[in-house]
């Protein structure tokens, strides 16, 4: 009875091991629980890099486990997590993501990025590994391949609001730093490094019409001058009340003969901003555009090595139209202008008692002028000026000038005495050289003179 009882109890004991060893084979058997995280996370920054629908339950569990590990800072048991899960699929990309952080966590921004490029091969609109490439790329100080991974970022996940005002403090900040850059390369005439810079500013604040008004002035100053056009524009698409462009654009196409558009720039210039453009210049260009107009035998006169009656009569009455039209006028007969290019400004002067006809009543525009006709024709329109300035002409009647080849007596020496003490011709050293042919030149210099002293 005592030997059953043992044997009865050794049974007993037997079944009890056998199954405290079974419990223990189960429970190493069953999934890992994931760790619990004790305390705040080591990473809370770090954007957890959900798998996507579908995903077997093992991966997931795997991709959790890790990410507990790592926010527990316990680096090497996470990548050993991570590690698993991608040799169980090598196209897992949250666990490569997951490795990018990993790295980031022990300092390692090199090794980051592979991760994160990795992740992103495989998805490239993958957020988190967007963000994590971002902060990796912070840490190597490429702030602008930051700026474009954390843009990337947010346009896919709008939600991210913290990240979209880094977003905007990189982009103030890459733009400050390249728009530095530029303006040292440019100052150096290192043309292109400065374009470089300047295009990197602008990727990072596209909208700024400003940035494109600098970088057309850094073109205009290498000679660029239609890629300086096409950026002034462009900060006008921009921004149409920048004066400063329309000033520029002005600029640019009057060194291109563009005369009529220049003038339309500097007049809007002037209209937003009158210290951008000097009335001086609108008053040249004015010019221009007026000669512009004219035909192109006026247009000719000025490099003529001489010049005809034609000419004169039109140099007059285009340079004194308004003392022309206010000289009482006088009948007149001209029987050879009928068609001619200067028709216009012939009858005027003559009208005016500037120049004459012949006894014939033809005025014989061919006919060179010499010197002595041309002060003649100055004595009659010095007359007019001093009908309204008479002070001014006592001062040339006053003022008898000495004129070696040209005697008191002279049927021709009024004229020419007053042509030079007005300060309209000058002698040849004691000469007047009465014979001496007018070039096209001297006509304009001469009648221009005239016309600032009939200035009201």
């Amino acid at each position: 009875m005592g030997n059953r009882l043992a044997r009865i109890l050794v049974f007993q004991n037997l079944v009890s091991v056998s199954l405290c060893l079974c419990s223990l084979f189960v429970a190493s058997c069953a999934t890992k629980s994931p760790p619990v995280i004790a305390g705040a996370p080591k990473h809370p920054d770090f954007i957890f890099p959900k798998a996507p629908d579908g995903t077997p339950p093992a991966l997931t569990a795997q991709l959790d486990r890790g990410w507990q590990y790592l926010q527990l800072d316990d680096v090497r048991s996470a990548e050993r997590e991570f590690g698993a899960a991608l040799k169980q699929q090598a196209a897992f990309y949250p666990a490569e993501a997951a490795l990018g952080y990993a790295a980031l966590a022990k300092k390692n921004s090199k090794d980051a990025v592979e991760h994160f490029d990795r992740a992103l091969a495989m998805d490239p609109a993958y957020v988190p590994a967007l963000v994590g490439r971002g902060e990796a790329m912070l840490e190597l100080d490429r702030a602008s391949e930051a700026l474009t991974s954390f843009e990337a970022a947010v346009a896919r996940d709008p939600s991210l609001t913290e990240l979209r005002a880094r977003v905007e403090v990189l982009r103030l900040r890459a733009t400050q730093d390249n728009l530095a850059r530029a303006k040292k390369a440019a100052d150096a005439q290192r043309w292109d490094e400065a374009r470089t810079a300047y295009e990197q500013a602008i990727a990072a604040s596209p909208d700024s019409a400003f940035l494109y008004r600098e970088l057309a002035g850094m073109e205009q100053k290498a000679g660029q001058a239609s890629l300086a056009l096409s950026h002034y524009r462009k900060a006008l698409d921009m921004d149409a009340s920048d004066a400063h462009s329309h000033a520029a654009i002005g600029g640019i196409l009057e060194a291109q003969d563009d005369v009529l558009g220049a003038l339309a720039e500097y007049e809007r210039a002037r209209a937003l901003d009158p210290n951008e453009v000097a009335e001086a210049v609108v008053a040249r260009v004015r010019s221009k555009v007026a000669l512009a107009r004219l035909p192109a035998e006026y247009r000719a006169i000025p490099t003529a090595a001489t010049v005809s009656r034609a000419d004169l009569a039109a140099v007059i009455g285009v340079r004194l139209e308004g003392l022309v039209a206010r000289a009482r006028p006088r009948q007149a007969i001209i029987t050879d202008v009928r068609g001619q290019w200067a028709e216009g400004w012939i009858t005027a002067v003559v009208r005016a008692g500037i120049m004459d006809t012949l006894p014939n009543y033809q005025f014989d525009g061919a006919t060179r002028v010499r010197r002595g006709d041309l002060a003649l024709t100055l004595s009659r329109v010095l007359s007019l000026v001093a009908a309204e300035k008479p002070a001014l002409g006592k001062q040339w009647l006053s003022a008898p000038v000495q004129v070696a080849d040209v005697a008191p007596e002279h049927l021709s020496y009024s004229a020419v005495s007053m042509a030079v003490a007005s300060g309209a011709m000058s002698l040849n050293g004691a000469n007047f050289d009465l014979l001496r042919n007018v070039t096209g030149a001297e006509a304009f210099e001469v009648v221009g003179r005239l016309e600032v002293l009939a200035q009201p």
